[in-house]
């Protein structure tokens, strides 16, 4: 059965591989890590995947045995093989997001594994592959090597039983993206991503933690999606800096989809079904109300006065919300930015 997804540029995931580690500050909150050590850490793909780490006390003395820890990558990966001919199963033509558990170039991954992933993707045409990755200098050397093809077809058989036939190469119906959070990652990874082969190459910019110039007039990309924190920990994400990433890419015509605000929602964006918030009021300290809407004859509502809402600031204190993921909603100034790349449409 397929694993459909709620993940809102994508259909389904599939998790040939999962186990990872962490990379950058855009891991931290890892929502496939926490699930690996929660409510997932006795199934046969994710067990030993994690560990939680001992709690310190100040200046590494005595523990401080009150203190909640969250599991995180130890570094293992596993190849789930049941699952590794999943798509091949799956008829009906769809988007499937590659490894949403891991991440395919891992260090620890051997080259064995991401040859079998790459063979399934081409012996399945009818579905189109999104494979994201931090570590944008194996995948380019990966997809770089000369004699990939040769190989994919002398594994071919294993999958298919049938003979290798690919129409076109880069492979027409895998997509090839980095994930980055902030400009220094996105320096980082950008090299790696403009000298990737790929019939379609992305940016995942989530979480977003800070300001990004993507420089696109020198390289453009084919498609960037845009989004903000969610979960336990969440960081706040500035208007300012998703409205940066939209013109960077309207003024450039590349398809920009901004996926969700996240836990956080700032004063001045619209909360769907409400309308735009203007600010809150305190209701105990660190608690606050919101007030939305209103018009030039009608006072603004307010929300949530019940019981709060969480209340954060942006690095350059910007105000926002701690509404929740759905209650934020995907509307930036408004609008719900859909687009994807040409081959999408």
């Amino acid at each position: 059965m397929a694993e459909t997804s709620t993940i809102e540029w994508t259909d389904a995931t599939w998790n040939p591989i999962t186990g990872c580690s962490i990379v950058s500050p855009g891991c931290t909150n890892c929502y496939a890590m926490k699930l690996a050590g929660t409510r997932l850490k006795h199934h046969p793909s994710r067990e030993g995947l994690t560990i939680v780490p001992k709690a310190r006390g100040a200046e590494g003395g005595t523990p401080d045995r009150d203190r909640k820890k969250s599991p995180v990558w130890n570094g293992k990966v596993r190849l789930n093989t049941d699952w590794l001919d999943q798509p091949l199963r799956w008829k009906r033509p769809r988007m499937i997001f590659v490894c949403a558990h891991g991440d395919l170039f891992h260090e620890s991954v051997p080259d064995e594994w991401i040859l079998d992933v790459f063979t399934v993707m081409a012996a399945a045409p009818q579905h189109t592959f999104q494979v994201l990755t931090k570590r944008g200098e194996r995948m380019h050397d990966f997809v770089s090597r000369p004699d990939l093809l040769e190989d994919i077809y002398a594994n071919w058989y294993t999958f298919s039983g049938s003979a290798p036939e690919v129409w076109s190469w880069p492979l027409h119906n895998v997509w090839l993206g980095c994930s980055a959070e902030d400009q220094k990652r996105y320096d980082e990874r950008r090299y790696w991503l403009d000298h990737t082969p790929a019939a379609v190459k992305f940016w995942s910019i989530e979480p977003m933690l800070g300001p990004i110039d993507m420089k696109i007039e020198f390289v453009k990309p084919d498609w960037v999606i845009v989004g903000g924190e969610s979960g336990d920990g969440a960081r706040p994400m500035h208007t300012d800096w998703a409205r940066s990433l939209r013109d960077q890419c309207a003024s450039s015509g590349v398809p920009f989809f901004f996926k969700q605000w996240g836990e956080y929602l700032p004063v001045g964006q619209v909360l769907p079904g409400f309308g735009r918030v203007h600010g809150g009021t305190a209701v105990v300290p660190g608690r606050m109300k919101l007030h939305y809407g209103g018009t030039p004859t009608q006072p603004p509502q307010h929300l949530y006065a019940d019981r709060g809402v969480d209340v954060a600031a942006t690095p350059d204190g910007a105000l926002t919300f701690g509404v929740g993921k759905k209650a934020a909603g995907r509307l930036l100034d408004g609008v719900e930015h859909n687009g994807m790349p040409e081959a999408a449409r």
